[in-house]
């Protein structure tokens, strides 16, 4: 029997991706999606491209049939998901939750960088972090949570985040990085990663033929990242904006231990790093020599790594590439989905991007 779902925020740019996976996942029933400007509008005239797919409409935030749903997406901005995972969990409804309501384990943290008070720290507590690769115990937990009749929320992990941390996270892990000094990590993203209402920087007079850093040194995703990683205040964190619809470029400059340094060849980084990922389908390392390309995973859950050794300068370059929108955000949240309500992870995700 399929699972009766609902989307808040479907509206924008991460919902309609949402939309368009679940609409064509063999175990979801996508009952009701919601978004307050657009409520009573079809979701063919906001998004003409699911017209002949669908007929539902949009209804708002506190449609009482979101309640009715086994699960519920919220691809919200900040602090909204905290205004109604508590009641839905309550009613027995899981929760995955695309905002970064949930991610930080200190409510302190995210206080200090939100700018807000965060009204359900006590879930901070029992919330699985949704990135499998990294964090696959939180999903497993979850899933036998949920098997045994409880209401689970996932937090999932920021686009940023999870490109920067699976480029990184094998190398940290395996204790090569330095244990003092910057991790400098400089990410390019796609304008869907700035949400869907426009402003100044995100205009296309703005964007169209234009590359900016912005958040220097103050972006959000920055704790997310330390917190990921066990880098506390290390990292340096430069996010960059592109004339590009959708896909995220991050590349990691991890700073090497001196025994790293010496014994490290880049044929061991490789190797290290396929092993590390080994039976993880949409995480794809690539040989030595090769570096990720936005445009090869576009569209798909999946995740591309390239490798680079610096001896000279004793640092590891480890590059990571993804769609913003689907293992940045909604492709994501299906992933953890699946695991938590006991489907094949990669039930419902495309994972070949188009070729040209």
């Amino acid at each position: 029997m399929s699972l009766k779902v609902g989307i808040v925020g479907a509206a924008g740019y991460a919902g309609a991706e949402l939309i368009r996976l679940v609409l064509g996942h063999p175990e979801f029933e996508l009952a009701a999606i919601t978004s307050n400007a657009d409520a009573v509008q079809p979701l063919s005239a906001v998004y003409p491209s699911f017209a002949g797919v669908s007929d539902l409409v949009f209804t708002t935030h506190d449609a009482p049939e979101l309640k009715n749903c086994d699960a519920v997406f919220l691809a919200v901005p900040h602090t909204a998901a905290m205004a109604q995972v508590p009641a839905l969990l309550a009613a027995g409804v899981s929760c995955i939750d695309l905002s970064a309501d949930y991610r930080l384990s200190d409510p302190a943290t995210f206080e200090a960088w939100y700018a807000a008070e965060h009204t359900s720290p006590e879930l901070l507590k029992t919330r699985a972090f949704g990135l499998p690769e990294l964090f696959c115990q939180d999903l497993e937990t979850a899933a036998s949570d949920y098997a045994d009749g409880k209401s689970v929320l996932v937090a999932c992990a920021g686009c940023y985040p999870t490109a920067t941390s699976l480029a990184a996270a094998p190398a940290v892990r395996a204790g090569w990085v330095a244990e003092s000094g910057p991790v400098i990590v400089d990410a390019i993203s796609g304008v869907t990663g700035a949400g869907k209402s426009c402003n100044a920087r995100t205009h296309f007079c703005s964007a169209d033929e234009n590359l900016e850093a912005y958040g220097v040194g103050k972006h959000r995703h920055t704790p997310e990242i330390e917190q990921i990683l066990g880098l506390a205040d290390r990292i340096v964190f430069t996010p960059h904006l592109a004339p590009l619809k959708r896909g995220l470029l991050s590349t990691v400059t991890l700073p090497l231990a001196p025994q790293a340094l010496d014994t490290l060849t880049l044929e061991d980084v490789v190797d290290h790093y396929k092993q590390f990922y080994a039976g993880r389908t949409f995480v794809r390392v690539l040989d030595a020599g090769q570096q990720p390309k936005t445009a090869s995973v576009v569209g798909t859950n999946a995740a591309q790594i390239g490798l680079a050794l610096n001896k000279r300068a004793g640092v590891l370059v480890a590059t990571g590439a993804i769609d913003n929108l689907c293992k940045g955000a909604a492709g994501q949240a299906v992933q953890c989905a699946n695991i938590v309500f006991g489907f094949d992870e990669r039930r419902g995700l495309p994972t070949v991007a188009c070729p040209v």
